[in-house]
């Protein structure tokens, strides 16, 4: 599966514009994250791309039934598949990979990124800094439906400190925003 295949069965499947950003974001720290350890920059991608393209049309079977329709309709390798069924702590499929344990990471934490974006004037995420984002994270009031506990449960899967988990994240962010505004265009 190529990503312009990706992105297009994402597009299809959510209407809303803030998720599909939220699957940009996610894509972006996870190409970031494979990058960085010298993984399969296109899986990790691909992966964060897809992770909840189903959520909109499916929420009650979300990703069950995602994870069923790239089954059977892409060739999305079963490791991704396993990756987006573990990112839902509510499916009970342990993240034994470290796909997956980037997946479930970086999900949650894109959230808190962007919302302090979208406090910004600009509403850029190229002007959120480290220190405001870290002010953000212990404010358990600002974006309230972020789980701080699975943020800091994804740094600890990851082996990686919490600062040093948001500063990637927020650097992956601010490196594709530009991309980002051309893929949701479109």
């Amino acid at each position: 599966m190529t990503r312009e295949e990706a992105l297009a069965l994402m597009q299809a499947h959510t209407p809303s514009e803030s998720l599909r950003r939220h699957m940009l974001n996610v894509e972006a720290a996870m190409r970031w994250y494979a990058r960085l350890w010298h993984e399969d920059e296109e899986l990790y991608g691909l992966t964060g791309l897809l992770h909840d393209f189903d959520y909109e049309q499916h929420p009650e079977e979300h990703p069950t039934w995602g994870v069923a329709y790239l089954r059977e309709h892409t060739d999305l390798p079963a490791a991704a598949l396993e990756a987006i069924l573990g990112h839902a702590p509510a499916t009970g499929v342990p993240r034994r990979t470290r796909l997956a344990r980037t997946l479930f990471a970086v999900d949650e934490l894109t959230g808190l990124v962007q919302a302090a974006a979208l406090i910004r004037p600009d509403r850029d995420v190229r002007g959120v800094t480290l220190g405001s984002l870290n002010k953000r994270f212990r404010t358990r009031s600002f974006a309230a439906g972020v789980s701080r506990e699975e943020v800091e449960q994804g740094a600890r899967e990851l082996g990686v400190d919490l600062d040093t988990h948001l500063s990637n994240v927020l650097q992956a962010m601010q490196g594709e925003a530009a991309t980002h505004e051309t893929d949701l265009a479109t």
